[in-house]
């Protein structure tokens, strides 16, 4: 697999400034075989600890934060010597809270030493009372694969390619194919389990017996690291996102997990949720101005998931509705049209992601975003309807923005707006 998150790795490698790297991002995106691959692509040695099953080196630092004994530890735990040349890989290491808090040591005391570390739960770990080495380390956060990398892991590279270099002629030419291909990526995902199995099988019942496992591995978390009392509220919510992003209308209500829910009751499960990874809350901005966190409104907000492909596992689509259409497709794809857009979005770290709507409910905007100093008005069109009327009419209300519409129509460009084909959205440009 082609990840394109592996030029951040080399962008830290040779920093001057490195710090201890902690990646961050839900169970199963990728963390554990993106360590892994840079350590063989760039590193003579490396060495791998993951603190789940190896006791012996959870003890290593019980005792204190001398470097050179934990190094010294590590070296006979692995049978590798480490030196500057080599990559220290720390797996699972909320499961080794001292083992966090020595990234701070390492930094401070040792930074010659290049250090890795991930973990399924570190967002959740973070809240819990450990101490956390603020201001001592790197974070780079993982993403489910985006559609270029799927289109490349399935051997679409020129496909891939077009994409990339945005050359709208020849995906205009080619649309028919790049549109079955996004269907594929709506169900399939960008859990790399997932796209690995049907690379390797071209099964996509093998490729649902995967999603659901992810989802079993998310439940069991729930259960095992949950406060007791939130387990309920987390399964709730948790199970409520395909009908909370099937509404025309995707504000998140409490009204659907059960009759008279506050959102009081509900505000530590969907923070847990946040913090695992497996959900982002986007909120509603009252004003297109910049900054739009100003303008932040904390009490409406949709909810996207982590992954497309699990969006549709959860809501047991049958493939076959999504790549061949149905009226239940027709009726669900624009919930998974802004989920892949979002998803899209939210993997290049671009950008700062909102969603505007009118006091009086008369128009609504997909998403608000902001890049840099730039703020794009944004509308998905699950097909190949144009019309877009509130978009047209926010336009028109705030002078100097130009809209962006993602849409499965060839790339056109108005003095108002400029259509983009739905493949081409994480390239999203100002």
């Amino acid at each position: 697999m082609k990840r394109q998150i592996l030029q951040k790795f080399i962008e830290w490698k040779e920093s001057p400034n490195r710090k201890p790297l902690i990646l961050k991002g839900a169970r199963q995106v990728g963390k554990t075989w993106l360590m892994q691959e840079f350590a063989r692509q760039s590193y003579a040695k490396s060495i791998y600890i993951n603190f789940e099953d190896n006791e012996p080196c959870k003890r290593l630092f019980d005792m204190d934060f001398d470097i050179q004994r934990i190094i010294q530890g590590l070296q006979i735990a692995t049978g590798t010597v480490i030196d500057q040349d080599t990559l220290i890989l720390f797996d699972e290491i909320q499961e080794a809270p001292r083992a966090l808090t020595s990234l701070k040591y390492f930094y401070e005391k040792a930074p010659q030493y290049h250090i890795i570390a991930a973990g399924s739960l570190l967002g959740v770990a973070m809240h819990s009372g450990t101490s956390f080495p603020v201001g001592k380390v790197d974070f780079l956060n993982v993403h489910p694969m985006n559609f270029v990398e799927f289109l490349e892991a399935t051997g679409q590279s020129p496909i891939a390619q077009i994409i990339q270099d945005s050359k709208f002629d020849l995906i205009s030419v080619f649309a028919d194919k790049i549109t079955d291909l996004l269907k594929k990526y709506y169900f399939i995902g960008g859990m790399p389990e997932a796209v690995r199995t049907f690379v390797e099988t071209t099964d996509l019942q093998q490729v649902v017996k995967v999603q659901q496992n992810i989802l079993e591995s998310y439940d069991k978390d729930f259960s095992k690291h949950a406060p007791n009392s939130e387990v309920p509220r987390l399964r709730l919510v948790w199970n409520s996102i395909p009908a909370q992003l099937s509404k025309e209308n995707k504000k998140f209500i409490f009204g659907m997990l059960k009759e008279g829910a506050r959102s009081k009751s509900y505000e530590v499960a969907l923070e847990w949720l946040r913090d695992a990874g497996l959900i982002t809350k986007v909120h509603r901005v009252k004003k297109a101005d910049f900054p739009l966190s100003a303008y932040e409104d904390f009490s409406a907000f949709k909810i996207f998931m982590v992954d497309i492909g699990l969006l549709c596992a959860m809501s047991h689509v049958p493939a076959e509705i999504i790549l061949n259409g149905s009226k239940i497709f027709e009726e669900f794809r624009g919930a998974l049209a802004e989920q892949y857009v979002f998803q899209q979005l939210k993997a290049t770290e671009q950008c700062q992601i909102f969603y505007w709507s009118a006091e009086n409910s008369s128009g609504e905007l997909d998403f608000l975003v902001q890049k840099d100093s730039v703020i794009i008005p944004i509308e998905v069109k699950a097909a190949e309807n144009l019309q877009s009327k509130s978009l047209s009419c926010f336009v028109k209300k705030h002078e100097g923005l130009k809209g962006v519409r993602y849409s499965l129509s060839n790339y056109r460009e108005q003095d108002w707006m400029i259509n983009y084909p739905l493949a081409t959205c994480g390239n999203i440009k100002p």
